[in-house]
């Protein structure tokens, strides 16, 4: 029987794989990050329920790096499909690595001795990272992966490597698989908050995105978990977070609610407000939209911490003259009254965007895309799974935002109409 293709290797992808290796189909699983994980992998916590989010995660990663019906595709994406349902043929680039895949321990030498530090994109740029590195401790491959752009050639890391797994030369591949059925589970990307320039992103250090919050308040992060100022290392004695940042936004071509923003600010909240009673946290608000099992619960927490709901959005963030803070007026649409915060620190909740790669990879399996990048399933109401190219299917948020458990159940089921497919073209 042919294999299983799943583009996309996040919590949804991750997920679907492991059920349908489960049913003793081979699974191609194609990342192209060098670890798999996803987004998941850069946070904290889950709401509602506080657990650790990789204690959730990383026992899948590694269920997936050992399964024998599963192979891994790293620093890869598909380049081109022929075929059609039951016969699709999937070409796969592989992007290179500069490391041996198979040599390499992980030990984590070279990158002690690597003497460049440069813009970590797993931390959203609150950390650095080395010219060759690990994406994160519990990166499956756990091996590195030396970028190239940045490496000045010192040599040191080749001196370092005790199997001389560090290659000066490396070059693109490509390998081609048969496959029965196919899954996309691109995931998202999070929304530049520099397009909402009133809030001066980049501009002020002070003014962070929730993802790099999230990474501050990991313990494994850049900060140790310690919530600090970006412009002088303080700990913030004020927090304002402003929700629907490139959600529910007309102006900026982002009309949908982005569905997890609510719940992630009252995560860290609580979170903040657990360890540091004393800190003002304030959250300026549409709309709390806590609609899912145990949301409406986890929302009362948040109120009976203490945390302040502002329903207003700030018209601006300026710095403050005569302080080293911030100056935010907001309007409270259930009073009227113009408020004026003055906060350490603000938290722009970014909303969730189509993943970038989303509209190439449709053109090239032959599927659509909504005007919005999503990609298009058969009914948005009744069928979110399939899309209009029989055996090939959709989960997780490349079809629209969806929290953890739903990108989860998404996976599963999406697994098991591939899995259905490929046993219907196999007979």
């Amino acid at each position: 029987m042919a294999n299983i293709v799943v583009i996309g290797a996040g919590v949804a992808g991750i997920q679907a794989s492991l059920d349908i290796a489960g049913h003793g189909i081979h699974v191609d699983l194609v990342e192209r990050e060098p670890s798999i994980g996803g987004h998941m992998a850069q946070l904290d916590k889950t709401f509602p329920t506080n657990d650790c989010s990789m204690c959730i995660l990383s026992p899948k990663m590694v269920d997936v790096s050992r399964h024998r019906n599963i192979s891994i595709h790293t620093c890869a994406e598909v380049e081109r499909i022929d075929g059609d349902t039951g016969h699709f043929r999937v070409t796969i680039k592989k992007h290179p690595r500069y490391v041996d895949e198979v040599t390499c321990t992980g030990c984590g030498d070279c990158i002690q001795i690597c003497p460049v530090e440069v813009y970590n994109r797993f931390d959203a740029g609150v950390g650095v990272r080395k010219a060759i590195y690990k994406p994160h401790a519990q990166a499956v491959p756990d091996i590195v992966v030396k970028d190239q752009e940045h490496c000045i050639e010192c040599g040191l890391c080749y001196d370092v490597c005790g199997p001389g797994s560090i290659k000066k030369k490396d070059e693109e591949t490509t390998i081609t698989v048969d496959a029965a059925s196919i899954i996309v589970t691109t995931g998202y990307d999070v929304f530049d908050a520099r397009k909402k320039t009133p809030f001066n992103y980049l501009r002020l250090p002070d003014v962070i995105t929730s993802l790099e919050l999230e990474r501050m308040i990991n313990a494994g992060g850049p900060t140790g978990g310690k919530i600090r100022r970006l412009s002088d290392g303080r700990e913030p004695q004020s927090i304002v977070f402003i929700q629907c940042v490139g959600s529910r936004d007309m102006t900026i071509g982002c009309p949908s609610c982005s569905c997890v923003c609510c719940m992630q600010a009252l995560k860290n909240a609580i979170l903040i407000k657990e360890k540091h009673r004393e800190t003002d946290v304030t959250i300026c608000y549409m709309d709390i939209r806590a609609y899912g099992k145990g949301y409406e619960e986890y929302f009362e927490r948040a109120k009976s911490l203490g945390i302040r709901f502002l329903r207003g959005m700030p018209s601006d963030v300026i710095p403050d003259a005569k302080e080293s803070g911030m100056i935010l007026q907001v309007e409270n649409s259930e009073t009227g009254e113009v408020q004026v915060l003055h906060p350490d620190l603000v938290v722009l909740s970014v909303g969730i965007r189509p993943a970038e790669v989303g509209p190439s990879l449709a053109e090239k399996l032959g599927i659509a895309c909504e005007e919005n990048g999503f990609i298009r399933p058969v009914n948005d109401a009744v069928d979110t799974i399939t899309t209009l190219r029989p055996g090939i299917y959709v989960a997780g948020t490349a079809t629209a935002p969806r929290d953890i458990p739903d990108s989860v159940a998404s996976g599963q089921a999406a697994a098991m109409q591939a899995w259905i497919n490929a046993i219907r073209v196999g007979q």
